[in-house]
C-alpha cells in the first residue's frame, strides 16, 4: 500500500513533462516502520518483577509435559492426615467436602497442611472460594510442604493479584511479587481454581486455566500440600477450599 502512494506523484509528473526535458529525480528509499508483533500481556499494568540471584522467572510457555492419571485426591470429608492449628485467632475445619479457614482476629495467618503424599513432580489443582475477604487479604495453596516451616506458597489477594513465596526455616523469600492478574476475580464471594505444575526445578502456576508465570528454583524438591489464609486489614476472613486433585506428570 505504501508503494502506491510513494510512486503516484512520480507518475503524474512524468505525464506533464516532455521526455526531452525530463531530468532524472533522485531515488528515495522510503522508511517503513514495522508493526510490532502482537504479544499476550498477562499483567498489563504491572512493573517487571525483580529477580532474586538464584531465581529465574520467565513467561509461561507451552507445556513440555503431559498430565497423567490421578495419584491423590481429597474430597474433604474427614480431617484425617491434616494438621490444623488450635488457636484463638480462628479455626480450620473440614466437613461437607470443604476445608474452611475462618479468621476472627485481624492481621492473623492460619495454615493447614497434609501429612502425605510426599511428591516432587505433579500437577495439582484446588478450588478456592473466598466467602469473606477484602483488599489485600490473601489466601492460597501450599505445595512441597516438608515439616511446619518449609514449603512454596502460591497466593491470591482479594483485590485480584498473584504472588509466589518460598518459606524456609520461618523466613519468607519472595519468588514473584504481588502482580495484578485479570484471571483473579476481585472481592468476595468468588470462585477460582488454583493449579500448579511442578516438574523437577520448574514450577508453573495457573488460575482458572490461565497461565500466570513460571518459577525455576532448586531448593525445595519434595513434599505434600496445604492451604492458608491471612487477614491483612482490620476485618475477619473466611476462605473455603474444595476438590484437591493431584495427577502424575509425564515429561515429553
Amino acid at each position: 500500500m505504501k508503494k502506491i502512494w510513494i510512486n503516484l506523484p512520480l507518475i503524474v509528473l512524468c505525464a506533464c513533462l516532455s521526455i526531452s526535458t525530463l531530468e532524472p529525480l533522485p531515488t528515495a528509499t522510503p522508511t517503513i516502520t514495522p508493526y510490532p508483533t502482537p504479544t499476550i500481556e498477562w499483567f498489563p499494568s504491572s512493573p517487571t518483577p525483580e529477580q532474586l540471584p538464584t531465581i529465574a522467572v520467565t513467561p509461561t510457555q507451552e507445556l513440555m509435559s503431559e498430565i497423567g492419571e490421578i495419584i491423590f485426591q481429597d474430597e474433604f470429608l474427614s480431617s484425617d492426615q491434616w494438621t490444623v492449628p488450635q488457636t484463638d485467632m480462628g479455626q480450620i475445619n473440614i466437613s461437607n467436602g470443604e476445608i474452611n479457614i475462618i479468621i476472627y482476629e485481624p492481621r492473623s495467618l492460619l495454615v493447614g497442611t497434609l501429612e502425605k503424599p510426599d511428591l516432587q513432580d505433579f500437577y495439582a489443582e484446588i478450588t478456592a472460594n473466598p466467602v469473606l475477604c477484602t483488599g489485600r487479604d490473601e489466601y492460597g495453596f501450599l505445595f512441597r510442604v516438608f515439616g511446619r516451616n518449609q514449603y512454596y506458597r502460591f497466593a491470591l489477594s482479594c483485590d485480584g493479584e498473584v504472588r509466589m513465596d518460598k518459606i524456609v526455616g520461618g523466613g519468607t523469600f519472595v519468588l514473584y511479587p504481588w502482580t495484578r492478574s485479570a484471571s483473579v476475580p476481585a472481592g468476595a464471594p468468588s470462585v477460582s481454581k488454583l493449579e500448579v505444575l511442578a516438574l523437577q526445578d520448574e514450577i508453573r502456576v495457573f488460575v482458572n486455566g490461565d497461565p500466570q508465570f513460571t518459577i525455576v528454583d532448586q531448593e525445595l524438591r519434595l513434599g505434600s500440600f496445604g492451604v492458608f489464609a491471612r487477614s491483612v486489614g482490620e476485618t475477619a476472613v473466611t476462605i473455603s477450599f474444595s476438590d484437591l486433585i493431584v495427577r502424575e506428570v509425564i515429561p515429553k
